[in-house]
């Protein structure tokens, strides 16, 4: 893994160390990627990671002077998803963020590294394509703003140099009465599924009627994913869509021209050919929407992101060597842990072996745990982010001989198969009721997209969480 774990107290401390260290340092705040890449040894040459993520200042949303939507690079997806202001004024960015991965990861995954890991499947560029963002990119030499659209040099490739941290993303926020988007993901399962396709699209209007149908069209922006080495725009289907108006003719004739634009490959999850078709059917189906105004599609107002009562915000981090921190309400201290994942320090230095690790990558939720309040996947967390935080895993989940509600209804309602999938469950459970004490049945299915279960079809498992749902509120 890594050989240096640094958390600086500052920004110019961080750059500090990332000029020091060189092309050996990379930069975290989830680590959701890097730590997956470190694994499979597919990122060589990384020896020390520099944590940003107790850094004050750097985590808000905020709409600036300058009519812009300002996300800083510690925002999470889950954040952006739930935030008011992103789903009034850049709809297309919070289902984007609500379509990435899981609620654990979204708890932990930031959008700027999303933005930075550079996959031309990720969710969250094409909308910030489509919202034609910009990015601040901040050295010791100083700041500059790059658009996005020429941040991209390739796969996995961009502009941003060894010393540099990406400390602001900005777009333009839509004005609703006149502008409208929305963002379509094609893929092979409703959860934890990377694109096939992904479509961004902005449509502004003249202000010449209720009916969005009937308008003229003054601009279009269309940004597609997973159908060329990068997040690409069609610049003819947006030049075709001004001056008409949405209609069944219009829709076709744009979503033909943005077929054409793409440029995929034949992999393992889809033909070229068949990903062209979905081109055509994802900006057919978005422009559709925004003309019966029906472009906010399954974003809930109130999405489900397994933050309760008890989320905190990041505390600075500690000095020092070891690992300090509290599991369960017992302080812990921990030396020579440092190199290795929460999931490793909970199993094999605090003898907590409750969270299971049943893939190591993010895909099945058994090591669900809460750090200062928010549910996470441990295997994706590096435990040095425990210093100074408050963990709870599912041996804290009970109280002495009583059991949390979640655990009895898993036993009465026989939820429990082979169990090894049951605890990663358990800790999603218990944090929906927290965040959301009378949930209802979508949400409960929302919340434990990120847990899979190889035994059951999840009917018990649903079940138990909606009895254990009931004995909270009568409560």
């Amino acid at each position: 893994m890594w050989q240096q774990y640094l958390t600086p107290q500052s920004l110019s401390e961080a750059l500090d160390a990332l000029t020091a260290h060189g092309a050996g340092a990379r930069v975290v705040a989830g680590a959701t990627d890097l730590i997956l890449e470190l694994e499979r040894g597919v990122r060589r040459g990384v020896s020390v990671l520099i944590d940003l993520s107790r850094l004050p200042g750097l985590a808000d949303i905020a709409l600036g002077e300058d009519g812009k939507i300002h996300i800083g690079p510690l925002v999470t997806h889950n954040v952006v998803a739930a935030s008011p202001l992103i789903q009034a004024r850049g709809l297309p960015l919070a289902q984007a963020s609500w379509e990435v991965g899981a609620p654990q990861i979204r708890n932990r995954a930031t959008v700027a590294g999303n933005l930075i890991t550079a996959s031309p499947a990720n969710d969250t560029i094409t909308p910030l394509m489509a919202l034609e963002a910009e990015v601040t990119l901040t050295s010791q030499r100083g700041a500059r703003v790059v658009a996005l659209r020429d941040f991209y040099t390739g796969v996995r490739r961009t502009v941003l140099a060894a010393d540099e941290i990406l400390t602001d993303i900005a777009f333009p926020a839509l004005d609703p009465a006149v502008a409208r988007g929305m963002f379509v993901k094609l893929a092979l399962r409703r959860a934890q599924a990377i694109s096939l396709v992904n479509v961004a699209v902005v449509v502004t209007t003249e202000p010449d009627g209720s009916n969005w149908a009937e308008r003229t069209i003054t601009g279009a922006r269309i940004a597609l994913g997973a159908v060329a080495p990068t997040i690409i725009r069609c610049p003819e289907a947006e030049a075709g869509l001004v001056g008409g108006r949405l209609t069944d003719v219009g829709i076709a004739a744009a979503a033909a021209l943005a077929k054409a634009d793409a440029r995929p490959i034949d992999d393992v999850r889809a033909s070229a050919v068949y990903r062209r078709r979905l081109v055509a059917v994802g900006v057919g189906r978005a422009l559709r929407a925004i003309a019966s105004n029906t472009q906010r599609g399954g974003l809930p107002e109130r999405p489900i992101v397994l933050a309760g009562a008890g989320a905190s915000p990041a505390q600075p981090a500690l000095s020092g060597s070891g690992i300090t921190t509290t599991i369960n309400g017992v302080p812990h201290r921990f030396e020579n842990a440092e190199h290795k994942t929460l999931l490793r320090l909970l199993r094999e230095d605090a003898g907590l072996p409750g969270t299971k690790e049943g893939c190591a990558e993010g895909e099945c939720g058994a090591c669900t745990v809460f750090v200062d309040g928010l549910a996470v996947m441990a295997c994706l967390v590096p435990a040095p982010r425990a210093s100074g935080a408050t963990i709870v895993t599912v041996e804290g989940l009970a109280q002495g001989d009583q059991l949390h509600p979640v655990q009895q209804a898993f036993i009465d309602e026989g939820a429990v198969q082979c169990g090894y999938c049951t605890p990663g469950f358990l800790m999603a459970g218990a944090k929906l009721l927290e965040e959301r004490p009378r949930p209802e049945r979508h949400e409960i299915q929302q919340a434990v997209t990120g847990n899979l279960c190889r035994c059951t079809g999840y009917y018990k498992i649903v079940t138990a969480l909606e009895k254990a749902a009931a004995v909270t509120a009568a409560e």
